[in-house]
């Protein structure tokens, strides 16, 4: 039996369709068994800012001009003390899921761990270095280092430090676990996702970041996802990049908290999926974001807006209490998050739109 291979959920090239009747050889990516009977290596559509890449991409500039983006961002955020870094205005969804809040209370502690599990992270970026403190590798590329990079721009949506350098991430200066398991082509094995969420739970993460999507059911998969979630391990999940209500996996399996992605106005994210098994929205258009080699960009997808889910719950396990007695956190992490929810217009996103401010009331209040 062949191995099923599986992609990143990014945002493809609306160009596909026009390349393939050209016939270029571009394998869909979102159609798994096409690319499993492929000769072709698997293709993973993503939105970058250049055009270095073999597969079809969307070469893509944000649409928000610096006077649009800086009208999310900071707005009505006047008596809370803000970051210096010079591209904080080019975060709009910061300010869109009122992170400053959250921030007046807490901060990230050194015994909270935030596993990103993707194509690698750049070690030495400047908003990055620094920050992880253990890495494995399941994947056949010698290096666990990102030189596809996706992995960097998840991480800095997280992490990014607050240090007057480029951008912020939603949970500054959090500590990292380095978990490759998609290729330097983006390409990713059920059997190796797998492996990594164990790696990472048995590493100490609080916190799985899974900026992936897997078109069928895995048990191996499901098995690590549970594994997780009784260890006390929250795993964040992208709803994935279709356009559907078709589920994908690992974001479909209880254990997990499902994410779609929206715009500023509420709508959701072009190709966003939705549906009854998704959890919560979070944003995920013109996600500006780290690059390898110290560079920054722009990117759209479920990808991104799961980045903001996990951040914010790396910095909510600082904050709540086991109040159920279990033994664990990650079941009031999960609560917060979803329950403190704001309701938006358009359905099959769960219980609405991530937002700070009211998971921070709730805890004032529980």
């Amino acid at each position: 039996m062949k191995a099923q291979k599986f992609v990143i959920p990014v945002l493809f090239a609306i160009s596909i369709a026009l390349l393939l009747q050209a016939g270029a050889g571009y394998t869909l990516a979102n159609d798994a068994e096409s690319i499993v009977c492929s000769t072709l290596p698997a293709k993973v559509e993503v939105a970058t800012q250049d055009s270095t890449y073999v597969e079809p991409e969307l070469v893509e500039s944000s649409s928000l001009d610096d006077a649009g983006l800086r009208q999310y961002t900071l707005v009505n955020q006047s008596e809370i003390p803000m970051p210096n870094d010079p591209y904080v205005y080019k975060q709009w969804a910061l300010s869109k899921i009122n992170i400053f809040r959250l921030w007046q209370i807490t901060t990230v502690t050194e015994d909270v761990l935030v596993a990103i599990l993707d194509t690698g992270i750049d070690p030495d970026h400047q908003d990055l270095n620094g920050l992880i403190i253990a890495e494995a590798n399941f994947t056949d590329n010698s290096s666990p280092a990102d030189s596809y990079g996706h992995g960097t721009h998840i991480a800095g949506i997280i992490a990014a430090k607050n240090d007057g350098t480029g951008i912020v991430g939603v949970a500054p200066g959090c500590r990292l676990l380095n978990v490759k398991v998609a290729d330097d082509m983006g390409r990713c094995q059920a059997s190796a996702l797998a492996e990594g969420i164990i790696w990472a739970v048995n590493n100490g993460a609080s916190v799985i970041n899974i900026s992936l999507e897997i078109k069928e059911p895995s048990p191996q998969l499901e098995e690590a996802v549970n594994y997780a979630w009784s260890r006390g391990t929250v795993i964040i999940a992208a709803a994935g990049n279709n356009g559907s209500q078709s589920p994908v996996y690992p974001a479909y399996y209880k254990n997990c908290v499902a994410v779609a992605a929206i715009k500023p106005d509420d709508n959701l994210a072009p190709l966003s999926n939705y549906g009854d098994w998704v959890d919560v929205a979070a944003p995920g258009f013109d996600i500006y974001s780290t690059l390898p080699n110290n560079g920054y960009g722009y990117k759209t997808g479920t990808s991104f807006a799961t980045a903001y889910v996990s951040g914010m719950a790396a910095l909510l396990f600082n904050v709540v209490t086991d109040a159920n007695g279990d033994g664990r956190l990650n079941d009031e992490v999960r609560a917060v998050i979803e329950t403190g929810c704001q309701e938006i217009s358009i359905t099959g996103v769960g219980r609405g739109q991530i937002d700070a401010g009211k998971a921070t009331a709730q805890l004032d209040h529980s």
